[in-house]
């Protein structure tokens, strides 16, 4: 088992833009001058001469973007998720994907977990923008391994890719070993028999804790990563269906228009069971620590295991 590491998955995508780079002379990465949040900085400081500041007009930088991308460049931009897909995001329909462009749309500080910056920071929307795109593959990683080789596939398929970044330091739990990522592929965590829990992004690992506790009860739940919102694994959605006959999601994220949404529409047209959202329940977030607003949105381990342990009595 490789090093553990606690480190936020927006730094982990600085991180991977760099060991890209260095073997792929066609990346250049653009940021609206937010580069020491995103984390852009550590490309910039590597790459300066392939690194654009684009100021504060999120909607110019996309734009910027889609140009380079039909130079034949492969464009990473990155800003806060709330202006990347909300304030840019005509932009990012019509001249990336109506076209179908190769552009890298990067979104930090999504969920109430960005904390002390408040409702008007929180983006708890922008999975569901991006899921209106056709087109749009979305990409939601859980820990600083499997945001490295998400950055990566993201690189490698042909096409707009949304990646949601994490502000919150979080434990990493994928062996990079062993690990491997295929975009629009689920990953069982854990096997389980009584009901299925899927979560993505930063409350993976409290998901995983808190199913672990409940093993202990006696209450055998399975856990799936699902990092792709989109394209969404429908084999491993109906196949958890048909064995668990119900099923859970988890998500930093309104539960209007995200990963529940997208998974009771699989169990929907191909095998109805019940489905349980867990996320943000169609409100603003408010400022506040991080951890503290995980909790109190019900999104923390403990929060989860007695979500999960209701759900599963019904």
């Amino acid at each position: 088992m490789a090093e553990s590491k606690k480190i936020a998955t927006r730094e982990s995508f600085g991180m991977a833009l760099c060991e890209l780079a260095k073997e792929h002379d066609d990346i250049v990465v653009l940021d609206a001058d937010l580069a020491a949040a995103t984390k852009t900085d550590i490309f910039k400081k590597a790459y300066p001469e392939r690194f654009f500041d684009c100021g504060i007009a999120e909607g110019n930088m996309i734009g910027v973007a889609a140009g380079l991308a039909a130079a034949g460049k492969v464009p990473f931009a990155a800003s806060f998720a709330m202006f990347a897909t909300g304030r840019a995001y005509e932009q990012v329909r019509n001249s990336v994907g109506y076209p179908h462009l190769n552009v890298k749309i990067a979104g930090s500080h999504a969920g109430i977990s960005v904390g002390e910056d408040g409702a008007t920071h929180q983006c708890c929307e922008d999975l569901a923008l991006m899921r209106t795109i056709p087109g749009m593959v979305i990409l939601n990683p859980a820990d600083h391994y499997e945001m490295m080789a998400a950055t990566k596939a993201a690189y490698e398929y042909k096409g707009p890719v949304y990646i949601r970044l994490g502000r919150l330091a979080i434990d990493s739990f994928n062996d990079p070993e062993t690990y491997s990522f295929t975009i629009g592929k689920g990953i069982t965590l854990e096997e389980g028999s009584d009901v299925t829990v899927i979560a993505t992004g930063l409350v993976v690992y409290e998901a995983l804790k808190a199913v672990r506790a409940l093993k202990e009860k006696g209450i055998n739940a399975r856990l799936i990563n699902m990092h792709t919102i989109k394209p969404i694994d429908k084999d491993i959605i109906i196949k958890a269906a048909k064995e668990t006959g119900k099923i859970i999601t988890v998500e930093e994220h309104n539960i209007i228009g995200g990963l529940g949404e997208a998974v009771a529409a699989v169990t929907a047209e191909s095998c109805p069971v019940p489905v349980y959202r867990i996320g943000v329940e169609d409100t603003f977030g408010h400022s506040g620590p991080a951890t503290g607003l995980l909790a109190e949105f019900g999104l923390d381990a403990a929060g989860l295991e007695k979500k999960i342990t209701e759900f599963n009595s019904l």
